[in-house]
């Protein structure tokens, strides 16, 4: 969200041990922030206040009490110009507690209600596949050149309902259908992550960065065969270790003690991802908000060189990215906090939908694979909206 700021001074949170609740979803405001993961559910509600990510562990300092967090998504360019929002009110729920912090004196809203489910859809491509060809043609003289070594290139889907789209549907359909993701929403952009981008945890600071991606098979002895080839690609596996060395390098600007696993093979629910965890000790006093930033763009998103990834992205993608690619998360007075990157998401609209999924060109891309890597990295949240 990019509205004005909303000063923090004399704001005072309180926090409350409340009975589990069934549905945290009637707790969501229609501006609200969700964040979903495998321990926890975080709903909100109510903005009361507004502040530049530079500024918001300054503006949570100064509310007195505990529980208020700092919360959304934010664009893929020029994420530190963009506000986060202190929410009025924050559920959050685990298998242990259910907690509500409230501001107070701040207004918190109502939940959007939606009188009808979708029924009718209609799903365009914004782009064709003999345009996005020729897009990645161009990248490609771009690596043989040795302009980049990698870009990420998008392309973006609409879809079009004969009613208003219901966020917390689609929410409880993702939180079903995609496990082991991170599922969000802030306001009416919702996603299902299967990246982590950092989590800090006092001094303890972890990333999980995902490149190279094979579609998931009908059997095991198929998917565990793909797998493999993806295990053996050379392609994949140097996609996946620029993404690795670039987050090293941001971390030990902060870190020190930083461990890197293996990159093992992640299975979800479509797709399996090429996955390394990244562990490091905290040396300063960044937030986890303060380490995202340092992190993105990784290369799994704008690939390396950075800084002539993303002038080549912006060269060659017919769009803007808005909130796709950017970080997606929250972060508490502590600094303490948990960040994804914003993929497999839709920006809601009424009855409209923009979904937008993207591929690493690397040296040896085939325009017409990395095009149905697309289609693959788009149908879950096809599944989540399109459904008759």
């Amino acid at each position: 969200m990019t509205q004005a700021a909303i000063s923090t001074t004399d704001l005072v949170a309180s926090t409350e041990i409340v009975p589990a609740i069934e549905n945290p979803f009637e707790y969501l405001g229609a501006d609200g922030f969700v964040w979903i993961n495998a321990d926890s559910v975080i709903v909100t509600s109510g903005i009361a206040a507004t502040a530049l990510p530079s500024e918001v562990h300054a503006a949570l300092e100064r509310i007195s009490g505990d529980g208020a967090i700092a919360c959304g998504a934010l664009p893929f360019a020029n994420a530190s110009h963009a506000s986060m929002v202190i929410p009025s009110r924050v559920l959050r729920q685990s298998a242990t507690e259910t907690t509500i912090t409230t501001i107070e004196g701040a207004h918190i809203g109502s939940p959007h209600r939606y009188a009808h489910t979708p029924l009718r859809f209609t799903v365009e491509a914004c782009q064709d596949l003999t345009t996005w060809d020729a897009i990645v043609a161009s990248a490609l003289a771009s690596i043989d050149d040795r302009a980049v070594d990698k870009v990420v290139l998008a392309r973006e889907v609409l879809v079009t309902a004969d009613h208003n789209f219901n966020v917390p549907e689609v929410l409880t359909t993702l939180q079903r259908t995609q496990p082991g993701c991170f599922v969000y929403a802030n306001g009416g952009f919702v996603g299902a992550s299967p990246e982590l981008l950092v989590r800090r945890t006092d001094s303890h600071v972890v990333s999980m960065p995902m490149a190279g991606t094979v579609p998931r098979q009908a059997s095991i002895e198929a998917d565990d065969a793909t797998i493999a080839m993806l295990r053996a690609s050379m392609k994949d596996n140097a996609e996946h270790r620029y993404v690795v060395e670039a987050v090293v390098g941001a971390l030990a600007q902060h870190c020190d003690s930083i461990t890197v696993g293996d990159a093992l093979p992640v299975r979800l629910a479509t797709l399996t991802h090429l996955t390394t965890q990244i562990s490091a000790t905290l040396l300063d006093n960044s937030t986890a908000l303060e380490l995202a930033l340092a992190l993105h763009p990784t290369p799994a998103v704008g690939g390396t060189p950075t800084e002539a990834a993303l002038q080549l992205i912006a060269t060659l993608e017919p769009f803007d990215r808005r909130c796709y690619a950017g970080p997606v998360g929250w972060v508490d007075k502590a600094g303490n906090g948990e960040f994804a990157v914003a993929l497999r998401c839709a920006e809601l609209d009424g009855n409209t939908a923009r979904l937008v999924a993207g591929v690493g060109i690397v040296d040896g891309s085939d325009p017409d694979l990395e095009w149905a890597e697309t289609q693959a990295k788009l149908e879950p949240m096809l599944r989540a909206l399109v459904r008759p």
